[in-house]
């Protein structure tokens, strides 16, 4: 499993852009996002933010959305922080793993939302349907690069 892109954006509904390194910070997520300073579409106080950290992509999802919807669709549109290579949940399923210096545990999926929707006038939650990737949690800082390969802790 390998680190093929790094997407943020300063914003809550502004476009996305690719970083080529970044450190993620236990509790915050990625330096520079949205959620990091707490500008995201989602930070609201009546949804849970211990799970807004780190959204997660398999690489091939892209391709099957764009499938299932007739589009063009970059994976800026799909507003996914990281974007891995020949990813396996099932490898990573109550695991720490390990991107660059820094630690990470998925905690849920990340369904499709009408947000997307809406923001991009194509039917997402279609689009996404049981594929819409993962959250995750930084259970240690530290900075992470595309190309990084990912590793699974043994503790």
């Amino acid at each position: 499993m390998t680190l093929h892109a790094i997407i943020i954006g300063e914003k809550a509904k502004e476009p996305l852009h690719y970083a080529d390194t970044i450190r993620a910070v236990q509790g915050k997520g990625l330096e520079g996002d949205r959620y990091f300073y707490k500008e995201g579409t989602f930070n609201k106080p009546q949804l849970s933010q211990d799970v807004r950290e780190i959204s997660i992509l398999p690489y091939n999802v892209l391709a099957e959305c764009n499938s299932r919807l007739n589009s063009s669709l970059d994976f800026l549109d799909l507003r996914r922080n990281l974007i891995i290579k020949d990813f396996d949940v099932s490898l990573l399923k109550n695991k720490v793993f390990t991107i660059g210096t820094a630690q990470f545990r998925i905690v849920r999926t990340c369904p499709p939302c009408r947000y997307l929707s809406r923001l991009l006038e194509l039917d997402i939650m279609t689009g996404l349907k049981y594929i819409g990737g993962y959250r995750a949690i930084i259970v240690q800082s530290g900075v992470i690069t595309v190309g990084d390969t990912l590793s699974i802790s043994m503790s």
